[in-house]
């Protein structure tokens, strides 16, 4: 029997250096998607697949995060006192529950696979899930549930992948198939950061939501540096994709890579619609915004 998915470790320590100078006094995490920070969005999916500790590896300059998931009583009070239930209750079902999120410090800058090993002692001997904080993913099934339902009938690792157009994978990390399972998942064999154009081995990309078994942290306690110089998840896993297996999932739903402009601008538009009475006003805005470089022809 597969030991249960309960953990989760999300890396919040880079600069966000893409949205200076907005992310100078305010992480790139706590941008937000129409009414929510993007790393609520993180966090709720990882609620949503079953995770009940969340472990987030903080940087400088990253308190407010740790203040988001905590009680501000002086809102809180000032909202009880004016009968504001429903801004209360919202308040509520984003907090998470006491003793439940853990905050531990990458105090250099040395690569996403040091700043999940710097998780290492919160983890322990867990399988547990990553998510990088800068991709969100629209779905009716949280992307990290439909990773964990596979990981219970398959074991081993997992990690989550969409189709890219083929110009395109030389772009991103792609994983290469070994065999299919089913419709949607498969056993890897191998997985490539940015490969040259058209050598590709798929068109699979990898999304950043990630199951790893525990065995990860000796590999990455090695400290061996990457691309980059920095000590790369991708290299750990490589390693241990040699005595453990890896799955694939093509998950259903749509990513956004909120770390680009496009990607968060793409994100504010298509959660915006979500919102009934906030579509009705958006959709004609954005059509007079298109029409307004036509008529300027």
């Amino acid at each position: 029997m597969n030991k249960p998915i309960r953990k989760a470790v999300l890396p919040v320590a880079g600069l966000g250096t893409r949205f200076l100078p907005a992310t100078k006094a305010v992480p790139k995490e706590m941008l937000t998607i129409v009414d929510r920070p993007i790393i609520q969005y993180v966090v709720d999916e990882a609620r949503a697949a079953g995770i009940e500790h969340i472990v987030f590896v903080t940087g400088r300059n990253k308190q407010v995060i740790e203040d988001h998931f905590d009680m501000a009583y002086e809102l809180e009070d000032t909202l009880r006192a004016r009968n504001k239930v429903a801004a209360l209750e919202l308040l509520e079902k984003h907090r998470p529950q006491p003793g439940s999120t853990s905050f531990t410090r990458q105090q250099a800058p040395l690569g996403l696979g040091h700043a999940i090993w710097c998780a290492r002692d919160i983890i322990g001997n867990d399988p547990f899930a990553i998510l990088l904080p800068d991709m969100i993913i629209k779905s009716k099934v949280s992307c990290l549930k439909q990773m964990v339902d596979l990981y219970e009938n398959v074991g081993g690792n997992i990690i989550a992948v969409e189709e890219v157009p083929e110009d395109e994978t030389h772009n991103y990390g792609i994983v290469e198939i070994e065999e299919e399972i089913n419709e949607t998942a498969a056993r890897i064999s191998n997985m490539v950061e940015k490969p040259a154009p058209g050598t590709a081995p798929s068109n699979l990309m990898i999304t950043g939501r990630y199951i790893l078994q525990p065995e990860i942290f000796d590999l990455l306690g090695k400290h061996n540096k990457g691309a980059g110089d920095e000590i790369q998840l991708t290299d750990s896993m490589l390693a241990l994709m040699k005595d453990q297996s890896f799955a694939s999932l093509k998950f259903e739903g749509q990513s956004y890579d909120c770390g680009s402009k496009l990607g968060f601008l793409s994100a504010n538009i298509a959660f915006g619609m979500d919102d009934p009475k906030l579509a009705q006003q958006l959709v004609p805005f954005m059509e007079d915004v298109i029409k307004q470089p036509l008529a300027a022809e």
